[in-house]
């Protein structure tokens, strides 16, 4: 037998979907999958740079062909090149300062002890992915130059 979940919607109604297990929840309700959530919905966050860099992209392809066809002069494509490349670097500083808010919440995480970390994971675990993930920003912002975490 099948029953209803017994989440509460946003708008204040029952959820309508069906329970899964024995939480009598469905799956975006479930306070056992609620780390989870949060982590999809954190890469979901993530993506839509990359749907605006697909634009970014699109624009610089057009005004190419638009420039080297000789249909019109490139001043003012010179400048609207010159405002995609900064929206580039917005969307680059963002990525860098999610990923320093998200490694200092860890690292907060891991100072509270085992308590507080998330799913149960291993400490080794957690430290082998906050190293892996320091180095790897380590290496970002050494190519950009920068000697310091965006703030």
């Amino acid at each position: 037998m099948t029953h209803q979940c017994a989440g509460i919607t946003r708008s204040g109604e029952r959820c309508t979907h069906t329970a899964k297990g024995p939480s009598g929840f469905c799956h975006l309700h479930d306070p056992d999958r609620a780390a989870e959530r949060k982590r999809n919905a954190s890469r979901a966050g993530k993506s839509s740079g990359t749907r605006e860099i697909t634009s970014i992209k699109a624009q610089l392809a057009e005004m190419v062909e638009t420039v080297l066809g000789g249909v019109a002069s490139t001043a003012p494509y010179a400048v609207a090149n010159q405002i995609l490349n900064t929206r580039l670097q917005a969307i680059e500083l963002e990525r860098k300062a999610r990923e320093a808010d998200e490694l200092e919440a860890r690292i907060e995480q891991l100072e509270q002890g085992p308590e507080a970390r998330k799913g149960g994971q291993k400490m080794g675990d957690i430290v082998r992915d906050l190293a892996a993930r320091i180095q790897k920003l380590e290496a970002q912002l050494g190519k950009t130059g920068r000697r310091s975490l965006p703030a």
